[in-house]
């Protein structure tokens, strides 16, 4: 799947970290926030991180690298954004 197509998808068809990431793609950095910070595990972290990294929290979002077991970004926030949603969409049954 690409990112057009990703971003393309209705909602009810995500959950976990990918609906987060969906909707941050969307614009709604609240609402992905309050999605990721309720997923459990690495996958969780990491997307917690990156938006803590785009709020411009790098304290927080250094934190969160770490839970991830994740280099904390440094790059495009855009191409950050499209290699998370590419590494979740290669785990997706």
């Amino acid at each position: 799947m690409t990112i057009a197509e990703f971003q393309a998808l209705p909602e009810s068809q995500l959950t976990g970290v990918l609906l987060a990431l969906w909707w941050d793609g969307q614009g709604d950095w609240e609402r992905a926030h309050t999605i990721a910070q309720d997923v459990p595990g690495q996958d969780g972290a990491w997307v917690h991180a990156y938006l803590h990294r785009k709020e411009g929290d790098l304290g927080n979002a250094s934190y969160w690298y770490s839970r991830a077991g994740q280099p904390v970004g440094q790059g495009d926030l855009f191409d950050e954004w499209k290699d998370i949603v590419g590494e979740m969409l290669s785990r997706r049954v």
